[in-house]
């Protein structure tokens, strides 16, 4: 690990709290290995390991599968494309794979499992089968492959994220192995992270469950199925994964890019995302904190990556095993004991650079019929609107060059907000997707929707 800022350090206590969760789970996971490492900040601060081999532990440098997390890398690929304007969200796979009988899914579907499409492929177990028993795309989608209606429900599919690597095969014109070490391996300087295992890295063990015994699982090359579940990486290629799900990386993908994919774009299915899931990224809540990542799993390996946007901590766990160790729970326990230890220490307020008058002109009290509301200017040039205590709809605003305002979250995602002026200039009222907030309650000076009844306010006599 390299040297770690001083003011990201973690603390001997905190550091032994890690060590000591990895070996419990370790120990009662009954995992051969166990590799470890938490991110703040950006960068490494901690790695950990346990191991069944006395004097020996992996580091990391040291690969294991990771599964599904490969879904995660397949979804950066497919947003960069919708980026560069060569697909869109709600185009359907037929535009790009024509004659697969699943034309109608959208990438969107495909990106947050809402085609609809089956779990699994099929035929035999294809996590145990070479993937030169499913040579075409017919051999992974089969006569039937819908389970549900698209966009239906929630209903987690391997074989839609082969669909999504094959539409990056199709859009690029290069196999998928080959745009994804271009577009995203190389940039973020992810060296152990392959197609096919490269030394040193861990063989993949099944335990028995009843029996301290184990058997060596067979490797399989999942051929079509690879953008789901092939990659082979390391806790430090992971880690700089996670730094950039978290801050983007304009040689990849942009902060509001990857924010998109931390965003729910499905309900919650019951016993599988506790929050939904966002385009290839699986949202959960643990001690209270919203956390993004993927899990991962394939027989011999499971893995785990979380990480917390609020507490700026990421954790990432390997392990060679097929079961036994909730390795989610793991990577999410890691990101609790350093946030709870030591809470992140907020930035500096600082004020804008300019203060613009026609901006400034906007902040203050506005009243949406009797609701009291606050617009307010941060440092950063965006709006953020809100209920004047108590609960209520709240957001952030970004600015547009036409001079009005798009709204960044909650139930104003999306609308438009912008000052109408009256004749002489002055601010009339906001109009927020239809909305009339005025400066006093109904204020009768303003077009409000119905009209203002005359004879104004009043008591009971």
């Amino acid at each position: 690990m390299d040297a770690v800022s001083e003011d990201l350090a973690l603390l001997p206590a905190t550091r032994r709290s890690l060590a000591h969760r990895i070996a419990v789970a370790q120990r009662e996971g009954r995992a051969p290995s166990l590799v470890a490492a938490v991110v703040r900040g950006g960068e490494v601060v901690w790695e950990g390991s346990r191991t069944m081999v006395e004097g020996h532990g992996p580091d990391g440098n040291v690969q294991y599968r990771i599964g599904s997390i490969t879904k995660t890398f397949t979804a950066v690929l497919v947003m960069r494309l919708r980026d560069e304007g060569l697909l869109g969200l709600g185009d359907p796979v037929e535009k790009f794979l024509p004659g697969t009988g699943a034309g109608e899914v959208t990438v969107g579907q495909l990106l947050a499992h809402m085609g609809g499409l089956a779990a699994e492929t099929p035929g035999e177990w294809w996590e145990r089968t070479a993937g030169t028993l499913r040579p075409e795309l017919s051999d992974v989608l089969g006569e039937h492959p819908f389970r549900f209606e698209p966009g239906r429900r929630h209903h987690y599919s391997n074989p839609g994220y082969t669909l999504l690597g094959s539409i990056v095969e199709a859009v690029r014109g290069r196999p998928w192995e080959e745009v994804l070490r271009a577009e995203v391996l190389e940039p973020l300087g992810l060296e152990r992270t392959t197609a096919q295992p490269l030394a040193p890295h861990a063989g993949g063990w099944a335990v028995h469950p009843w029996a301290d015994v184990m058997m060596p699982e067979p490797l399989e090359d999942l051929g079509l199925m690879a953008p789901a579940g092939q990659l082979w990486s390391t806790t430090g290629d992971l880690a700089k994964f996670a730094a950039f799900l978290g801050r983007g990386d304009a040689r990849v993908l942009g902060a509001g890019s990857v924010q998109e994919m931390r965003t729910s774009a499905t309900p919650p299915e019951p016993g599988f995302a506790d929050l939904g899931y966002g385009l290839g990224m699986q949202l959960t809540e643990s001690g209270g904190r919203r956390l993004a990542g993927h899990s991962g799993s394939l027989p011999g390996f499971v893995a785990g990556l979380w990480l917390s946007e609020e507490e700026d901590v990421a954790a990432v766990v390997l392990a060679n095993c097929t079961s036994g160790l909730p390795v989610s729970t793991l990577a999410a326990d890691l990101v609790g004991i350093v946030a709870e230890a030591e809470p992140r220490v907020p930035e500096p307020w600082r004020p804008l650079r300019e203060a613009d008058p026609v901006v400034l002109e906007l902040c203050g009290p506005w009243y949406w019929g009797t609701s009291a509301q606050a617009v307010r200017l941060t440092y950063d040039g965006f709006l953020e609107l809100g209920p004047v205590g108590g609960s209520g709809r709240s957001a952030r605003f970004r600015p547009e060059t036409d001079g009005s305002w798009t709204g960044l979250s909650g139930y104003y995602a999306g609308e438009s907000l912008r000052a109408v002026r009256r004749p002489d200039g002055s601010v009339s009222h906001l109009d927020l997707g239809s909305f009339v907030f005025t400066r006093e309650p109904y204020d009768p000076e303003a077009p409000v929707p119905g009209g203002v009844d005359p004879q104004g306010w009043r008591g009971i006599g």
